[in-house]
């Protein structure tokens, strides 16, 4: 088999430092592969007036798969001051390069995978019917449509004469925002469409099929956003009659799901949701394995084989400046796994993922998150293991 070629994409703040912990994990589990550097991230917008450089869009055309960190965002005011002098003022609007480039390829199928790791002392613990403490194994996976609702970025401050003359047609509108002067109005699209709407749904059946599972949790608001939510619960319940009869559908809301991941988290394995949703649920799950330093996510457009894996959390800029850093490499690590079984490396997969259980358990070497210390740059003091140390313990179990 030829080497294969990985684009790095570092980013911003962490984002470098476990990406190239994680490259040393690979390493040492024998994965062999040529890693090629990408720009993405801030320092690109305030250079370049672009997060997301053209030779990067070239370098994913040309490998299809990709490692990425981190990125820092900034709200609208904030990135334009921060842009270079001789590019303000013409014309340059920040976007968010990770959203971009979902859409872009139109990766939009992402997979958030919630797993218990045994022996993590961040699980969650809740009262058993006998009043003892007890530990729920929680084995989630969620499926997020990556590239369209809330994060579309079709959106206007003070609307032009064409936007605001359709949203006068609709009688909701006239009725309730008429009143609004239009500088002072503010307007955000939750837009889906059948098609991909239906790709995220049968991702998750296939899934729900592979596992053995038997229901899929549609985590929407369908008796309110009755079209966009009500798009999503009705192909998934023609898609069971048609194409999954032995899989059923649940609908949950996304505010009682809220609720009920921390009463009966078991009790849910396979979760489907738009993109504001999606990412709502899965960091609500994420806490119930570790939080973000657990975290992890790969998205991917099976049509054109473009796929990017990364762990859910963000830059965390105030960490990068630490001399020693401190972070957990976990998530970075097992977004890789992902991209791992993604290509068929399952076995090196598998070692990885052992290697990570093993270290956890042991509880031998542990993170400042796992310690529940606060992310002061003297923790390592207080027994903390460092970023490095960590992925050190997971390469020990490797070998």
């Amino acid at each position: 088999m030829a080497k294969r070629t990985i684009v790095t994409l570092p980013g911003d703040g962490i984002g470098k430092v476990v990406l190239e912990e994680t490259i040393r994990v690979l390493e040492a589990a024998g994965f062999d592969a040529d890693y090629v550097h990408g720009d993405i991230g801030w320092e690109f917008w305030c250079k370049e007036g672009n997060p997301l450089p053209d030779r990067t869009i070239e370098l994913l055309k040309k490998h299809k798969i990709a490692l990425f960190g981190a990125i820092t965002s900034k709200p609208k005011d904030k990135a334009a001051a921060e842009l270079a002098p001789e590019l303000q003022g013409k014309g340059f609007t920040y976007y968010s390069p990770i959203v971009s480039m979902r859409q872009k390829f139109d990766l939009d199928i992402c997979m958030r995978p919630c797993q218990t790791l045994p022996g993590n002392p961040l699980n969650f613990i809740r009262r058993g019917k006998d009043g003892n403490p007890e530990e729920p194994v929680v084995d989630v996976m969620i499926f997020r449509q990556n590239t369209e609702g809330l994060y579309g970025g079709v959106e206007w401050t003070n609307p032009g004469d064409q936007v605001y003359d359709a949203l006068m047609t609709h009688p909701k509108f006239k009725d309730n925002f008429a009143w609004c002067p239009r500088p002072e109005l503010a307007v955000s699209t939750r837009i889906f469409t059948k098609k991909y709407t239906s790709r995220i749904v049968k991702a998750a059946f296939e899934y729900a099929k592979k596992r053995g599972f038997d229901k899929i949790t549609v985590c929407e608001k369908p008796n309110v956003i009755r079209e966009t939510s009500g798009m999503m619960l009705k192909i998934a319940q023609e898609m069971s009659k048609a194409e999954y009869p032995g899989i059923r559908v649940e609908d949950v809301n996304i505010d009682a799901m809220m609720m009920w991941l921390t009463k009966n988290p078991e009790n849910y394995n396979v979760i489907v949701a738009g993109n504001m949703f999606g990412d709502i649920v899965s960091d609500a799950f994420a806490g119930l394995i570790g939080g973000l330093g657990f975290a992890t996510s790969a998205q991917f457009n099976p049509e054109n084989g473009i796929g990017v894996f990364e762990p859910t959390h963000g830059s965390a800029p105030k960490y990068a400046d630490y001399e020693t850093s401190i972070v957990n490499p976990v998530a970075m690590i097992l977004s890789a796994v992902m991209m791992l079984e993604h290509l068929n490396e399952d076995e090196t997969a598998g070692r990885i993922r052992k290697a990570v259980m093993e270290v956890v358990a042991e509880g031998k070497v542990r993170a400042y998150d796992m310690l529940k210390l606060r992310g002061t740059p003297d923790v390592v003091n207080q027994g903390a293991a460092s970023t490095r140390q960590m992925a050190d313990a997971i390469i020990a179990k490797l070998k």
